[in-house]
């Protein structure tokens, strides 16, 4: 009964499907007065991979209506508090995914009745190519030229997912990104 047990809960987690949140991370510097910043620009990192417009335009959407709510003004000016800059990455893993049948006789499935001695089992696997998205989003204090904030979403991406489903993740990495901003300072 016991090795039922286990197969059927080994059957179980491989037709799972891997769904994993959003991981976020971010940093800041301990020393700003986050409360001072009232007003950011979009800038361009140099370098930066950036996605196709579509999705350059859901993420700046997205932004912006994140930093909106945690009292920031998006301006075109110079002169803005915050320069805000974002880029983005796309990797491939492999997943590989196997299972035991663990049928067959043997000591412990039915050996008393067979007399056990004999054991088969069939082992299954498959591969799969796991997408995996990134999305670094930093701000910098453009007085200082200096770095105050940078955090950093990643989520396994499904390429196949519809608009309204890039969307949505979109706006919920976005929002988890950016939930703990502006920073507390502990003093």
């Amino acid at each position: 009964m016991k090795r039922l047990t286990l197969l059927a809960a080994a059957l179980f987690l491989s037709s799972v499907t891997p769904a994993v949140a959003q991981d976020v991370r971010y940093d800041f510097d301990k020393e700003k007065d986050f409360s001072k910043y009232k007003t950011y620009k979009w800038v361009p990192i140099k370098g930066a991979d950036l996605p196709d417009d579509l999705t350059q335009k859901a993420l700046t959407s997205a932004i912006d209506s994140q930093l909106a709510t945690k009292g920031l003004t998006k301006t075109d000016s110079d002169d803005a508090d915050l320069y805000v800059g974002y880029q983005t990455a796309l990797g491939q893993e492999k997943e590989f995914t196997s299972y035991n049948t663990g049928w067959g006789y043997g000591p412990g499935w039915g050996g008393g009745w067979y007399g056990g001695g004999m054991a088969s089992t069939t082992t299954y696997g498959s591969t799969s190519t796991v997408y995996v998205g990134q999305l670094d989003l930093s701000m910098y204090d453009p007085k200082t030229k200096q770095l105050v904030w940078r955090g950093v979403a990643s989520k396994t991406l499904d390429p196949k997912a519809k608009p309204e489903k890039k969307e949505k993740n979109i706006n919920k990495a976005v929002t988890k990104l950016l939930k703990k901003y502006p920073p507390e300072v502990k003093k």
